[in-house]
């Protein structure tokens, strides 16, 4: 029981710092959608990924583990269906430019946001069990 309250608070903090961060990925309802978002990705993450890893298997071993990213898409994908406060949507980056390094702006479709969204998520909950083990 402890063990699944830490993964639904990880991946509810996971989920509201991607929110914050990446515009294309917002939820509506407050505190209240937030924690719904939140327990609907840890049931997700225990029931859904397990048999997407195992179904996605022969594409994950033929590019070598680089097709590993496509469980946490779908997993995204399946928040947004199964809870109505969270969307996915198209969104233009304004670009980002720091002492030479620039990143130029560009529109990024549904699914760019979803890869983009899903990569920080898999980042920062990862980073989360970590900093608490």
């Amino acid at each position: 029981m402890k063990t699944l309250l830490r993964y639904f608070l990880i991946n509810t903090v996971s989920l509201y710092i991607t929110t914050e961060t990446i515009k294309g990925l917002s939820f509506t309802g407050g505190f209240q959608g937030l924690l719904i978002g939140g327990l609907a990705f840890t049931l997700i993450n225990f029931l859904l990924i397990p048999l997407l890893k195992i179904l996605l298997l022969p594409l994950n071993l033929l590019t070598l583990g680089i097709f590993a990213w496509a469980t946490n898409v779908l997993a995204l994908y399946a928040l947004t269906t199964v809870v109505p406060q969270f969307r996915l949507m198209p969104y233009y980056f304004p670009g980002f430019e720091y002492n030479g390094f620039v990143i130029p702006g560009t529109y990024l479709t549904t699914l760019w946001v979803a890869m983009l969204a899903s990569l920080m998520i898999g980042f920062l909950t990862h980073l989360l069990h970590w900093l608490m083990h």
